[in-house]
């Protein structure tokens, strides 16, 4: 017997779907027992079914999949409940462009015992809601009700061809309980779909005006630079970008970036920021703006000089989905960065850019550059040396946790810490962690791409399992996060997922005792305010002085090794340690270190 479900199972291993991260509910039935009947038939199933106990760590999974293999996964949650649970994981998915598929029941809409899959308990009754994808469609790139199992097939495809065609993002579908248990004739089943009429929509490059305009303003700048934040997820962005870089030494900049753009050690990558003053804007009279959301902040005092010519590059340019979104340019290009960054190439190594750039002109930038370059990195190594401000001289800080850190993965993975992958979700420090723990290759830091909290414990699990079918061999996963990201993340969810599926990775928590990010905000708006004085506690955004004892959840919920570190003296080893943890003994290992309290 096959039914809608059938169909659907079917047609995600069709399209290449893999895993499927999933929260049963009443309106699976049909779903449940399609995946015994595959057991019996072939003794696997279609897909692998990854089981999580909580949809918000589901969602999270599926988002770290598919930033490493680049595909899309699958979630499956239960009628409205379920929708509500992805929480704000929907965010994430949707502002870091995830390709992943969405699938949720709805409860049955009848009561009549002639139909299969009816109304036959009592949740549901209050889960009939009225409008179930409203709960999440302006997240969505597509959202679509499946009404019959005799195009589930191609209602599957048309929502994967809008998840992975630009600017990627997330799809939901959704199909009531009587739908999913239809019955479907085999011939309906077997059915086979030519996958590959259906191809996700390319993006265009730059037009030739827009080419010849963008390579005249390079050509001619005194300092040029690039400001970039997300062309990075595309990883062959990477190579591209650091050979335009070096063919006319432009500086590149990145902004808020939630993937590693060009490696840390280019000698013309010069700075980052999330937020705050890029005195880089005074000098520089060519200003690219490729993928990046928020190439600076205009209320801390940032602009563009006057005569700088800004030109953007962008699957969005506009930011459609943003209330507000605005950088004064010359031009705004409809482009895919890999394809727009290959055109800038082309042009510049072709006959009609060759020699228009003197070598005297070529020196004096790279010269510039490299005073910048060694400013910014001379002041990253002199925080690193700083191992404690608190008055006990013995609390570590940030910098020297991570330079830390950096070190213990070096020494003790077989690459020197070249095949680690890192998941940065410490929030107030996101700017130090993509700088003191250098990441070089493409796709070695991911991130949420958003501002939801508690992504990154799920992302570890579901990069895990992405990169054993992407066969990318990594000797570590590593999470930095803060305290509050940790308990954001479900850890007891998080970890047990960890153990089940045996995909061991190390967490570090950057533990400040609370929430750093609302009282900076209040001393943004109120610097001298009332509440500039008052403690954290006064302030209900800390968590002390009886803090939880993160590493100790996870060893509860997951079987992990856990430490908590208050000595900066004491750090190394211990980092050491939970490395060893994680790559020999395949558990999960968590190193709480408390930092100088907010």
């Amino acid at each position: 017997m096959y039914t809608t479900a059938s169909v659907i199972f079917k047609t995600f291993a069709e399209a290449g779907i893999t895993h499927a991260f999933v929260n049963w509910g009443n309106d699976h039935p049909a779903f449940l027992e399609e995946l015994e009947r595959e057991r019996v038939e072939s003794g696997k199933t279609a897909i692998k079914i990854v089981t999580c106990p909580h949809e918000m760590v589901a969602l999270s999974a599926a988002q770290g999949y598919a930033q490493v293999t680049g595909k899309p996964a699958a979630v499956i949650v239960h009628v409205d409940v379920g929708t509500q649970g992805l929480a704000g994981a929907v965010h994430n998915v949707d502002r870091g462009h995830a390709p992943v598929l969405i699938f949720a029941g709805a409860a049955p809409q009848s009561s009549d015992s002639r139909i299969k899959g009816t109304k036959n308990e009592w949740p549901m009754w209050p889960q009939d809601v009225p409008d179930q994808p409203s709960i999440i469609r302006q997240y969505m790139r597509y959202t679509a009700q499946i009404q019959s199992g005799k195009n589930a097939g191609k209602m599957v495809l048309r929502a994967l061809q809008i998840a992975k065609s630009e600017p990627k993002g997330p799809v939901y579908l959704w199909a009531r309980r009587e739908t999913t248990e239809e019955e479907v004739e085999p011939s309906i089943y077997e059915e086979s779909l030519d996958i590959t009429k259906w191809p996700s929509v390319r993006a265009p490059g730059l037009s030739p005006t827009a080419l010849s305009t963008i390579v005249d303003a390079l050509l001619q700048a005194r300092f040029p630079l690039i400001i970039t934040g997300n062309s990075g997820r595309n990883p062959k962005t990477v190579p591209l970008l650091s050979t335009l870089s070096n063919l006319l030494a432009i500086g590149v900049y990145t902004s808020c970036p939630f993937a590693v753009c060009i490696p840390w050690s280019h000698p013309n990558y010069i700075g980052l920021s999330f937020g705050g003053k890029n005195d880089l804007l005074n000098h520089a009279d060519t200003i690219i703006l490729l993928d990046v959301d928020v190439p600076w902040i205009d209320s801390v005092g940032n602009k563009p000089r006057d005569d700088a010519r800004v030109f953007v590059i962008d699957v969005d340019p506009l930011k459609t989905t943003l209330g507000w979104s605005h950088a004064d340019a010359e031009l705004i290009c409809k482009a895919d960065p890999e394809t727009a960054l290959s055109q800038l190439i082309d042009a510049i190594e072709g006959p009609n850019a060759r020699g228009r750039l003197t070598t005297e002109k070529l020196s004096e930038r790279k010269e510039r550059l490299a005073g910048f370059r060694s400013a910014w990195v001379n002041s990253l190594e002199a925080a690193e040396k700083v191992k404690s401000v608190a008055a006990d001289q013995s609390t570590p800080t940030v910098p020297f946790v991570l330079a830390t850190l950096r070190q213990a993965v070096a020494s003790q993975t077989p690459s020197k810490g070249e095949k680690v992958l890192w998941i940065n979700e410490s929030i107030s420090s996101y700017p130090l962690t993509w700088s003191h723990l250098r990441p070089e290759r493409p796709g070695s830091m991911i991130a949420s791409g958003a501002s939801s909290l508690g992504y990154a414990l799920g992302a570890a699990v579901g990069a895990y399992l992405g990169a054993v079918v992407a066969k990318k061999e990594h000797d570590l996963i590593a999470a930095v996060v803060g305290d509050g990201v940790f308990l954001f993340g479900v850890p007891a969810s998080a970890y047990w997922l960890a153990r089940r599926y045996n995909t061991p990775f190390l967490t570090v928590v950057l533990n400040n005792g609370g929430w750093f990010s609302p009282k900076s905000s209040m001393l943004g708006v109120y610097p001298d305010g009332l509440g500039s004085r008052a403690s954290a506690r006064q302030l209900t955004v800390g968590f002390g002085p009886e803090m939880p004892d993160y590493s100790q959840v996870a060893a509860a919920a997951g079987g992990a090794w856990g430490r908590r570190v208050e000595r900066a003296d004491d750090l190394q080893s211990v980092l050491e340690e939970a490395v060893r943890v994680v790559m020999r003994e395949k558990r999960s290992a968590v190193v709480d270190c408390i930092l100088q309290s907010i």
